[in-house]
């Protein structure tokens, strides 16, 4: 018998909370469905958008935060990017160019998938892809 699976919800940690949700409720259209308390403090959500689910954490208890974040973890997440799928590449970096994110033309790689990739508040690579039609 096989495992059946609904779907993946990745968990990120993040630096500043209300910086993360700002950005992923706001910019990205995700809406927060659940967070570990009520209001703006909190260290835990999960948001929703169109099927596809993410969790944040913080990385940080509340009393052991820095001041700054600490650019070597900031860091170790250049290799850590979230694919969507994206039937709308041009429209979605138009989108994201009004919302004054800063974002690159799409490109079409040599692997067939028009792709256009963002970098969340944390260092997070985030990339809206589409299979390119063979011309």
């Amino acid at each position: 018998m096989q495992i059946k699976i609904s779907g993946l919800t990745p968990l990120i940690q993040v630096f500043d909370m209300p910086t993360s949700v700002a950005f992923y409720r706001d910019v990205m259209g995700f809406e927060l469905v659940m967070s570990s308390r009520p209001g703006d403090h909190f260290d835990w959500a999960l948001l929703q958008a169109a099927g596809a689910s993410l969790m944040l954490n913080t990385a940080y208890e509340a009393d052991e935060r820095p001041a700054v974040p600490d650019s070597t973890r900031r860091a170790g997440h250049g290799d850590t990017t979230l694919f969507f799928g994206c039937p709308n590449v041009d429209e979605a970096y138009e989108y994201l160019r009004s919302k004054g994110v800063a974002v690159e033309k799409p490109v079409i790689r040599d692997y067939g998938m028009k792709q256009l990739t963002v970098i969340d508040p944390d260092g997070y690579g985030l990339c809206f892809q589409h299979p390119e039609k063979a011309a």
